[in-house]
């Protein structure tokens, strides 16, 4: 059984290693990204902000690649961004699992603005919009491109095989491209972060779709568990609970 990793490398062999061991033992691990980080080369203004607001650890290591200041408070969507901004220097607070949340939050508690939103060019959730246009004044900068990537010859063998695919998406652009490209015979079993992140799987002739019950790293690893014993019931290879 295969366990097809389609984050960037560094950020799946973290998901892989923070799985319980009985289940990494039951799998054969395949990094494919699907895409590739590049921090953009450009300058970024922070005269007059007061805050930070990071969507991803990508735009956190893109801030950190472009010099930025830790001087000011960055707010957070997500453990794994909170972490990584906290490492990097900033005061940072994870304030929500997801955009909405940190909207909310960001509404509700006012922080000193201007904010400046440091994201992907491609990002969801129009976050500085809505909170420009709710009276809380936020800029926003991509800082980082996301080029779509195919999977790699290893990855490609293992979707014409006969052994179950397992593979858990990230974001609803990786599982776009995912659709796009997937052309195998294997039984696909796919764990997806969210519901907007499921819907592009939805034609795709799989065994079956998990959506995790919250978008952060320790859900998806509960629904990457259940697969695996799901998939091996299921294709007769193992009788243990």
């Amino acid at each position: 059984m295969y366990l097809l990793m389609t984050r960037p490398r560094a950020a799946s062999e973290r998901f892989v290693a923070q799985l319980p061991a009985r289940t990494r033992s039951r799998v054969k691990v395949i990094y494919s990204p699907l895409l590739e980080i590049n921090p953009l080369p450009i300058n970024v203004d922070t005269s007059g902000v007061r805050g930070l607001i990071f969507t991803s650890a990508n735009g956190v290591n893109a801030a950190v690649s472009l010099g930025l200041s830790r001087d000011m408070p960055a707010f957070c969507v997500g453990p794994a961004t909170t972490s990584t901004a906290q490492s990097a220097g900033w005061n940072a607070q994870m304030v929500g699992a997801a955009a909405e949340e940190l909207v909310a939050y960001l509404l509700k508690h006012r922080p000193d603005s201007p904010l400046l939103h440091l994201r992907g060019e491609h990002s969801r959730g129009n976050v500085a919009t809505r909170l420009t246009e709710s009276g809380l004044t936020v800029r926003e900068q991509a800082v980082y491109q996301q080029r779509l990537l195919p999977l790699t010859p290893e990855a490609a063998a293992a979707t014409d095989g006969k052994e179950p695919v397992i593979t858990p998406l990230f974001s609803p652009r990786t599982a776009r491209q995912f659709a796009d490209i997937w052309a195998g015979s294997a039984p696909l079993w796919l764990a997806a972060i969210s519901e907007a992140t499921a819907e592009p799987l939805c034609f795709l002739d799989y065994a079956h779709l998990r959506v995790a019950k919250a978008p952060t790293p320790k859900k998806m690893r509960k629904a990457v568990k259940k697969l695996v014993k799901h998939a091996m019931r299921v294709e007769g290879s193992d009788t243990t609970d």
